[in-house]
């Protein structure tokens, strides 16, 4: 992996959120997304709804259930920490927006954090830095005027 890119400073991570994965779908990219599984349900919402005028075709696997057919078909999976996805290889992109470090970051090309104003998200936000630092990973912060 190149560099980790913190993405911050934003009031809506789940806005913004859809505006990168729009971006990297665009690109031709494979993305892999990660957090919690309420969060990743709400974003699931959302990017049917972000724009009226686009579809940005997206999964959603969760734990405990079976991989959708069409996995492997589409270019933007969201699936909470501990689902295996088989992502080396297949997703070049990871963007989290869970609290914590997603396992072995260091197998993605790139690795977006996505980090908003919300005073605990950001204290969370830190401790991942200081993670990917202790890894030896480049940073490169990136901050969000809205």
């Amino acid at each position: 992996m190149n560099t980790v890119e913190f993405h911050h400073g934003m009031t809506d991570k789940l806005s913004y959120a859809c505006r990168l994965l729009r971006k990297a779908y665009k690109s031709g990219a494979g993305v892999l997304v990660t957090g919690d599984a309420n969060t990743l349900k709400a974003l699931d919402r959302q990017l049917w709804v972000f724009d009226e005028q686009e579809f940005l075709p997206h999964v959603l696997a969760m734990l405990g259930q079976d991989m959708p057919a069409r996995l492997h078909d589409t270019p933007v999976w969201l699936a909470p920490h501990g689902v295996d996805m088989q992502a080396p290889g297949q997703r070049g992109i990871l963007v989290n927006l869970g609290p914590e470090m997603p396992d072995q970051p260091e197998r993605f090309e790139r690795l977006f954090e996505i980090v908003s104003l919300e005073p605990h998200d950001r204290q969370l936000g830190r401790q991942r830095w200081k993670q990917y630092e202790a890894l030896g990973l480049q940073i490169q912060p990136h901050e969000v005027k809205e």
